[in-house]
């Protein structure tokens, strides 16, 4: 299997996010993804390749121009406003305030481009997500030229990115991005699953009312995690898409035993589906060493979901999304890619 990775998605490195309703050290991190790239050449699961640059109207097919102009000249707008360190949104358009009008103040705008305060954004950040998604895009194009399987290792992560904002610390969303690169090269129904520990808001949304990219989630339940406003049993899509979006939301304390079941059933919805290709969004915080973490996966167990993932019988790109007990990152990661290799 062939990993896609650029150095470029290195230089986004905050030092610190909100947590906690304090500072604390940042947790999605440069070293996250050298830790990756460590055990896949010591464990010499593939060649690695650097990604292709596509054009800018690639990301445009899942995200607004005018949020992705934002994310191109925010750095500029935030050190003409006199500002130098990290910048965090902490004003929201929400309910009762409109989201209608032109805002000129580089606050406003954080806010009109944003879901959370805990995700930084710095001098690099827009070169790192765009290097990230361009990973997931020559992933994409891998399947497409004929590969079986590819591994995109994206940093920042994306699935919480939506069509207009940022969020959970992703900028653009990789997943979405690719899924819409394969359809738009001829493929006709793609599935995504995302197995990360947190609900995939910001790919769910996008492709809601659609029923040519089917949404399978297995995630913590949003009663008691983050993103706590998405992630539902009872969302299913909408119009065209009605049917075509499935949550697996579960209790905080699951460990495989427990989560294997809502894997099965996911994958006989992909059976039913029979998609010509299949998007992973391969969240490792279901980890029980995570910080973040409330899932008691072990580091074996990812060699079981590898080796079921297999079993659909589809290309199949993975996207790293998140996983923050860095040590263990790299060995759960490659398992995964190992189980479904084989």
């Amino acid at each position: 299997m062939k990993t896609v990775f650029s150095e470029t998605q290195l230089a986004h490195a905050p030092a610190q996010e909100i947590s906690d309703g304090e500072l604390k050290p940042a947790v999605e991190i440069p070293a996250r993804a050298e830790m990756v790239l460590k055990t896949l050449k010591d464990r010499q699961v593939g060649d690695i390749v650097a990604p292709e640059e596509f054009p800018l109207r690639s990301i445009q097919r899942v995200h607004s121009p005018d949020y992705v102009a934002f994310l191109e000249n925010f750095w500029p707008m935030w050190t003409a406003a006199g500002r130098s360190g990290e910048a965090f949104p902490f004003v929201w358009p929400v309910r009762s305030l409109r989201v209608d009008t032109k805002i000129n103040h580089i606050d406003g705008l954080l806010g009109r481009y944003s879901m959370d305060a805990g995700t930084p954004l710095g001098a690099h950040t827009y070169e790192a997500a765009r290097a990230s998604a361009d990973t997931a895009l020559t992933a994409a194009q891998l399947l497409l030229n004929g590969e079986q399987s590819a591994f995109a290792l994206c940093r920042p992560p994306g699935h919480h990115a939506g069509f207009d904002f940022l969020g959970g610390y992703c900028f653009f969303n990789n997943a979405g991005v690719a899924a819409q690169h394969l359809r738009d090269n001829g493929l006709n129904r793609i599935a995504i699953l995302d197995v990360d520990y947190h609900h995939g808001n910001g790919t769910q949304a996008l492709f809601y009312d659609r029923p040519d990219i089917l949404f399978l989630s297995i995630h913590a339940d949003p009663k008691d995690e983050y993103p706590y406003y998405l992630g539902y049993a009872d969302e299913t899509g909408e119009h065209a898409g009605t049917g075509f979006t499935r949550n697996w939301p579960l209790p905080l304390g699951t460990d495989w035993d427990s989560y294997a079941p809502a894997l099965e059933e996911a994958c006989r919805w992909l059976l039913v589906y029979k998609p010509e290709a299949m998007v992973v969004s391969l969240g490792l915080d279901c980890f029980e060493g995570d910080p973040i973490s409330g899932f008691k996966f072990k580091s074996e167990d990812y060699i079981r979901l590898g080796e079921r993932l297999a079993k659909v019988g589809v290309p199949t790109m993975f996207v790293l999304e998140g996983g923050y007990a860095v040590d263990a990152l790299g060995t759960n990661c490659v398992n995964v890619l190992e189980g479904f290799s084989g």
